[in-house]
């Protein structure tokens, strides 16, 4: 090299197919923008996620820039979530969320007949994985509480209300496990890796190793990896690094590294993730293949060697939704989802 070359880094990236389900605007003010975030959408760019990503498209699609992440969602979560718009307005919710005068409702569709009667949970939550995303309640993990109420129960499945009091990764859908009454299509927690029931009550017959990977392999053998927001070449990686699916439940919990290691939504990300869209990325928003890269294939890429099924809509869904938040001076909801209805059936 010598001076006055030029360099440029051609990106070539594979990003996981997610719904086309479009995000709903509830509620813009010159304060806050609060959405209703689809099912298998990440917050914020991380992992092998950019574009697809609820900052990334409100930046590209609805111009709202700069926006200052209150708390965050799982993936696989649909439902309330909130953005500031200033650092002062950050500050101030953010201090309702460190004296806990948040409040947080959820709802999910979850296995079997769910006690009429209110469950509290309260067992330990350990992280497993951060790259895989996987969580179990574990003696030496971190004080968690959930309070249950059963909405409904359709003979086959009940649709449960679930008032978390901490903030852990995973914290609902780990204790609904844990209680045998884990979510309907949880493709985590209602595997059947876990055992023969299913992780209930902790009984777990494996290593964390172990674990780890027979959920690899059930989802690999249904060709259903990018569910889980992995690729073949991470697995083949010794690095654990944190995974976007792992976003705690809560708003901001006290694990915040993960955010500051992913990029939020300035003018200048976005101005470069379209440069990358531009020279390599080879998947859009819906899961098709991007018209620049359709007939480019790296030949050092593994994941361009590898054809996988396009997941159905279905598939992209997950039956837990965050139908209500509320703070000291604002409360905002959405729409009950379909699958939470009384008499809906699948």
């Amino acid at each position: 090299l010598q001076n006055n070359d030029f360099l440029r880094n051609t990106v070539h990236r594979h990003e996981p197919p997610v719904t086309a389900q479009p995000i709903q605007i509830l509620v813009e003010d010159d304060e806050v923008v609060v959405v209703d975030k689809p099912s298998s959408l990440p917050v914020h760019p991380c992992g092998r996620f950019r574009h697809n990503t609820v900052i990334f498209i409100l930046g590209k699609e609805h111009d709202l820039k700069e926006l200052h992440t209150i708390h965050r969602l799982d993936r696989m979560t649909s439902g309330v979530l909130m953005f500031a718009k200033t650092v002062e307005v950050s500050k101030r919710i953010d201090e309702q969320v460190r004296e806990r005068q948040l409040e947080k409702e959820y709802v999910c569709r979850v296995v079997g007949e769910f006690p009429e009667h209110e469950v509290v949970c309260e067992e330990p939550i350990l992280v497993v994985s951060y790259k895989v995303g996987v969580c179990r309640v574990d003696p030496k993990g971190k004080f968690c509480k959930t309070i249950f109420q059963r909405l409904s129960y359709n003979g086959k499945t009940s649709v449960v209300k679930c008032l978390p009091r901490t903030g852990r990764t995973h914290q609902i859908r780990v204790h609904l496990q844990y209680l045998g009454h884990p979510i309907v299509n949880d493709p985590i927690y209602n595997m059947e890796a876990w055992g023969p029931d299913r992780g209930k009550g902790g009984k777990i017959d494996k290593t964390d190793e172990e674990l780890l990977k027979a959920l690899v392999e059930e989802h690999r053998s249904k060709q259903s990896l990018d569910i889980l927001g992995i690729s073949e070449e991470d697995l083949n990686s010794n690095a654990e690094n944190k995974d976007c699916d792992n976003s705690s439940e809560d708003a901001k919990d006290s694990e915040r590294n993960d955010v500051a290691a992913c990029p939020l939504n300035s003018d200048s990300n976005l101005e470069t993730l379209e440069k990358n869209k531009e020279l390599g990325s080879c998947e859009n928003r819906d899961g098709q293949t991007g018209e620049k890269s359709s007939e480019e294939k790296d030949p050092l890429c593994l994941e361009c060697k590898i054809t996988r099924r396009d997941p159905s809509p279905k598939e992209l869904v997950m039956y837990l939704h965050a139908l209500r938040y509320k703070g000291a001076e604002f409360e905002y909801c959405s729409k009950m989802p379909e699958w939470a209805m009384e008499d809906w059936e699948e």
